[in-house]
């Protein structure tokens, strides 16, 4: 595999923020995700729930609910507002008030013709949803307490609300209740506190399934508004439900619980729902549950339903969605420097020296030596920073070409004299910089006429390439000296999640959602050889079936038929020169290789070299002198740090 010397990173303190709400879009399969931060990430479900968009937003908003309306996604929060995304560009569209107080709950019917709030002050709010915008239409019958939860029935003509000790039931047409169900609040001290009712799922036979502070799963009739039957799920809180085939209940003391609608008689229609099994994945509140994803404080976890699962693959395995599926840290390979970055802030470091392979010295380092450049949702910064041994002080750079108001992807080339910023219509803008300033040298577009914003770019070692990937999967590659669009790579069906164009051959190397590979000379606008070989004999079942996406494309200039890849649970050096493994042959990974004879290790000789000697990484990268940054975050810190979660009571504890 090679011998690295490694610098050992473990002191980069980021913390995934709180899962707020989820909203799954059957029809686009894209599962939309909002954080305790405020911000908003779209999760592509049949892509191998690789995240395709990140929308910032701000913490002080509280987003309590997310739904869809069509393609269109829709939140509202504590501060009264119901807020649009433009999904195209990753930013917000535009909020508008409710004129309620704060809005706890938001949902749209299947018609895609209205969103309804559930307001502070006690009322449900219609807003009918137009091409452009949405248009507050009326009030439904104001109540005495908060609205906490909604539910469409899928005809779209009642609404279930929970509240307070009970639910209503409205008519849309009238906006009158229909029915009015009270909430038992249990027995002993627990009857002196008020129930809430804080998850409601309207059903199309009429059923109506709530989740509870008592920690109830009731089953309730809209005709006659009488309960049918109860589910003691927990003694804590049942935060949500959510509803497909199966029911799912997420809870406080992290329990996930499924429903089914089955047959007590084999043979007969009688159907019930009845708890079927128990998903202990979680060790924080479960504030989101929708069909099979479920979130807590740090993760998204992923698992099918007993219903679901038709054969063992890697679409029916557990998946846990720990970390972003982009890079949070930029390295500076030729000046030994390191960026992290920070919701709120960016932190640099200066590389120090290792004493030898694999110490674990806690060194960093930042993006392209003498240059830090960031953007905002609205602004983008440049700064000059200037090093005289540890003397270090920057220089913030204050007229910048006005093109460069925000960026998707900011990306620098190799001798640092250009920056390229991938802006809105998937085009990226050129600019030179130099020590007296920044100068605005054009825009390279797209012939697809794509208006996808850009998530991956990659630019040459020798300055005459540069390549972006944007969300509808295109890969466009750019001449530099021309400054024109120089050849599209052909689509493929899942997203680049990193690509890298080798620094000898000009080859641009992808990695996709999927798992698979693929090499295109940019030169002679063709697959090469070895990528054709690759599609031919396929790759090993092991490397397909793995469930995180890789981060990053690296190479060694010391021996050209290596690429190095990582994701979040290994490294691997791609040696284009060996024969590829098939599904018979052991996929060992090298400490096991270790282990083995000589001869063995020979008969075992095959392209990938696998290390999983590091975990929980969010960064490698090779530096010039041979040398391995290792950026690791471990999940038991992240755990550490997280609000406690409830006490249970353990045998003989």
């Amino acid at each position: 595999m090679g011998e690295f010397k490694v610098h050992r990173v473990r002191f980069f303190d980021y913390m995934p923020s709180g899962i707020r709400a989820l909203a799954f879009n059957q029809d686009t399969e894209r599962m939309a995700v909002a954080r305790m931060d405020g911000s908003v990430e779209v999760f592509h479900c049949s892509d191998r729930f690789f995240q395709e968009k990140i929308i910032p937003g701000r913490e002080q908003f509280g987003i309590e609910g997310l739904s869809w309306v069509g393609e269109r996604l829709f939140s509202a929060g504590l501060n009264g507002g119901i807020t649009e995304y433009d999904l195209t560009n990753q930013k917000v569209k535009y909020t508008i008030d409710a004129y309620g107080g704060p809005i706890w709950t938001i949902a749209g019917n299947q018609q895609g013709t209205h969103l309804a709030v559930g307001c502070e002050d006690g009322t449900v709010k219609l807003f009918e949803v137009n091409e452009d915008n949405i248009q507050f239409e009326r009030n439904l019958d104001r109540q005495k307490s908060r609205i906490v939860s909604l539910s469409w029935h899928p005809s779209g003509s009642k609404i279930a609300a929970g509240m307070m000790d009970m639910i209503q039931v409205f008519n849309v047409e009238t906006g009158h209740s229909m029915h009015r169900m009270l909430a038992d609040r249990g027995v002993g001290t627990s009857r002196s506190k008020e129930c809430v009712v804080w998850s409601v799922v309207y059903l199309s036979d009429g059923t109506i399934i709530t989740g509870d502070s008592v920690g109830m799963v009731k089953l309730w009739d809209d005709q006659t508004g009488t309960l049918i039957k109860s589910h003691n799920v927990t003694k804590c809180d049942v935060l949500a439900l959510s509803n497909e085939d199966s029911l799912v209940a997420g809870t406080s003391e992290g329990i996930v619980v499924q429903f089914q609608f089955v047959s007590m008689v084999l043979g007969k229609d009688d159907k019930e729902w009845v708890r079927t099994r128990t998903f202990r994945n979680h060790t924080h509140d479960i504030r989101a549950v929708s069909i099979l994803v479920s979130g807590m404080d740090a993760q998204l976890v992923v698992r099918p339903l007993l219903d679901k699962i038709e054969e063992r693959s890697a679409a029916s395995a557990l998946r846990k969605i720990h970390f972003p599926h982009r890079r949070l840290v930029a390295c500076a390979r030729k000046s030994g420097l390191m960026l992290f970055q920070y919701p709120g802030h960016l932190e640099l470091w200066r590389l120090g020296e290792s004493e030898g392979k694999g110490e674990d010295d806690i060194y960093a380092v930042s993006p392209c030596g003498e240059w830090i450049v960031y953007s905002t949702a609205s602004t983008l910064r440049l700064y000059r920073l200037h090093c005289d041994n540890n003397n270090i002080s920057i220089t913030k750079i204050s007229k910048l070409p006005k093109v460069l108001s925000s960026a998707n992807q900011l990306c620098f080339s190799s001798d640092s004299s250009h920056l390229f910023s991938a802006s809105a219509q998937s085009s990226v803008h050129l600019v030179s910089i130099s020590q007296s300033g920044c100068k605005f040298v054009g825009t390279l577009k797209p012939k697809s006429g794509s208006h996808q914003a850009i998530h991956l770019l990659a630019a040459s070692e020798d300055g005459k390439w540069v390549a972006s990937a944007n969300s509808d999967h295109e890969v466009h590659i750019y001449n530099l000296q021309t400054r024109k669009a120089h050849c599209t790579v052909p689509i493929y069906s899942s997203a680049v999640t990193a690509m890298g164009i080798h620094p000898a051959t000009n080859c641009l190397f992808m990695m996709h959602a999927d798992q698979q590979m693929f090499e295109y000379s940019i030169e002679q606008k063709q697959y090469t050889d070895w990528s054709r070989t690759v599609q031919r004999k396929g790759l090993h079942r092991l490397w397909v079936e793995r469930d995180t996406p890789c981060l990053n494309v690296m190479f060694n200039p010391q021996n050209p038929s290596h690429v190095i890849l990582h994701d979040m649970y290994m490294l691997c050096i791609i040696d284009q020169s060996l024969p590829l493994p098939d599904d018979k042959t052991q996929f060992y990974n090298q400490l096991t290789l270790k282990s083995l004879t000589e001869e063995q290790r020979k008969s075992h000789s095959h392209a990938f070299k696998v290390c999983k000697t590091f975990k929980d990484i969010l960064c490698v990268e090779l530096m010039p002198d041979q040398s391995l940054v290792v950026v690791e975050r471990p999940l038991e810190d992240i755990a550490t740090q997280l609000p406690a979660p409830i006490k249970q009571k353990k045998f003989a504890t």
